[in-house]
């Protein structure tokens, strides 16, 4: 005997039949957390806080009444939990004076006080206790107070290109998150679709579980005393991943895999039912009331400009489309490279044939809805990771047109599922850019039809004029 078999002898049967079951969705859970960290590890070079600077900004001129503040640097301070700002002020009738002010807040990271003065100090010492609290209850929490913030540097080393090209890339940075959400969602839809010729409609609200156990898992973290956002996102992605694939993976057995008929109709009803009760549950577990998770890692980084306007991009959107697009390439990798890959195209493509070769059929539909339950739920970790958060019906948007953009890239073909999502981001990006925003939606409908009626196959999907039946 080898020590392959002899090892094997060893492993009980159940564990035999049982193991298997997660092995896709373990894969994709490795991956992605050595994505998340290796983008964390590269975020924690972030020195300053957007929001703590933006309150440290703010104060200068209430230091400086009748001045104008001309922000030249902004750094972590001596202590922590602190900023040092240096700013230039011009007084009408007196020279320009170099100051500086160092701002301390009560915490830091995913702490909702994170914002909150604590302690303000310039070269003249640092102000009184009564001071600091008339300075925050009669100017910090004012309208007055809050339009006073000068602004950042400007940036002045960035490279100068012409306006309309500055416009249209900043437009395309700021719709990186967006396109990699759509594509994970589109995904999920060609898994499932691809594997049973079955459609299910609550990978929006599949996306709203994850982003309800992204904060969930962040909170936990913050309930043990830790705010760093490098834990709380962490432990977000895990409760993400882990709850959309469970979710999935019962919800689908029972309105996909337990529903058997030629027409697919009864099941597309039954994920229906599926989507509506999803919505409900987190309407009474998490309230009616959206739990937002505080900015992190949203410092503005000057990247070129056009006269006044710099074109800039945050870390937080860098990390949320890294997840998202190494997430996509592990995704192709493993339905390439993998047994179960090859198991889904088997069967995608014949599955009596398949079920004739060995592959379980049942056992590859749980795997694949947990899988895309996966998907959906680390779609869902970048809804919150990149806008705060999201409510308990706030998915259904986000799965209608991730629908759109698989059917746009080809229903059932996953490069196509993640083509089609660029080209919905990249759609809506344009769209609101240079015409009206509120006909937005309309137009990507509207879009949807005529590209129904010349293109029925979608981008990567069938060759034919017409799709197979459906």
């Amino acid at each position: 005997m080898t020590g392959e078999h002899d090892c094997r002898e060893h492993v009980p049967d159940e564990s035999r039949r049982i193991l298997p079951l997660f092995t896709p969705f373990l894969n994709l859970a490795r991956l992605a957390s050595l994505l998340l960290g290796l983008c964390l590890l590269s975020a924690c070079g972030i020195s300053t806080d957007a929001e703590q600077a933006r309150v440290c900004r703010s104060v200068l001129p209430a230091l400086n009444p009748g001045a104008a503040i001309t922000v030249e640097r902004i750094q972590a301070g001596p202590a922590p939990r602190s900023l040092r700002v240096e700013y230039l002020a011009q007084f009408p009738d007196r020279p320009i004076l170099q100051r500086f002010a160092i701002c301390q807040f009560v915490a830091e990271g995913l702490s909702a006080k994170k914002a909150e003065l604590e302690g303000l100090a310039t070269e003249e010492g640092p102000l009184s206790g009564a001071s600091l609290y008339l300075l925050k209850r009669y100017y910090l929490d004012t309208p007055e107070g809050s339009a006073g913030d000068p602004g950042s540097p400007l940036g002045a080393n960035v490279i100068e290109i012409p306006e309309g090209a500055a416009y249209w890339l900043q437009q395309i940075l700021v719709s990186l998150p967006r396109t990699a959400i759509y594509a994970l969602l589109s995904v999920a839809f060609a898994l499932v679709f691809g594997l049973s010729g079955r459609i299910n409609l609550a990978f929006g609200e599949l996306a709203a579980v994850g982003s309800a156990a992204t904060i969930a898992g962040a909170s936990v973290v913050l309930g043990f005393g830790a705010s760093s956002p490098v834990l709380g996102l962490a432990a977000g992605l895990a409760a993400a991943l882990f709850a959309g694939a469970i979710h999935s993976a019962v919800g689908g057995y029972f309105t996909i895999g337990r529903v058997v008929s030629a027409s697919p109709q009864p099941s597309l009803i039954a994920t229906v039912g599926f989507s509506l009760f999803l919505m409900e549950y987190l309407r009474l577990v998490q309230s009616p009331v959206t739990v937002w998770l505080p900015p992190i890692w949203s410092q503005a980084w000057p990247l070129v400009r056009a006269g006044e306007f710099i074109v800039s991009l945050t870390p937080i959107t860098v990390i949320t489309a890294g997840i998202g697009l190494v997430a996509a390439l592990a995704l192709l990798w493993l339905v390439q490279a993998t047994r179960f890959g090859r198991s889904w195209r088997a069967y995608a493509d014949d599955p009596k044939a398949a079920a004739l070769m060995g592959v379980d059929g049942p056992r590859l539909l749980v795997q694949t809805l947990a899988l895309a339950g996966a998907m959906a739920g680390l779609s869902g970790m970048l809804i919150v990771a990149q806008y705060g958060g999201l409510g308990f019906a706030g998915g259904f948007q986000y799965g209608l047109k991730a629908l759109i953009a698989a059917i746009i890239g080809g229903i059932g073909s996953i490069p196509g599922a993640m083509l089609g999502g660029f080209a919905v981001g990249l759609f809506e990006t344009l769209w609101s850019a240079y015409l009206p925003i509120e006909a937005r939606d309309m137009a990507l409908y509207v879009a949807l039809v005529v590209f129904l009626v010349f293109r029925p196959g979608g981008l990567l999907g069938f060759r034919d004029p017409t799709p197979r039946p459906v």
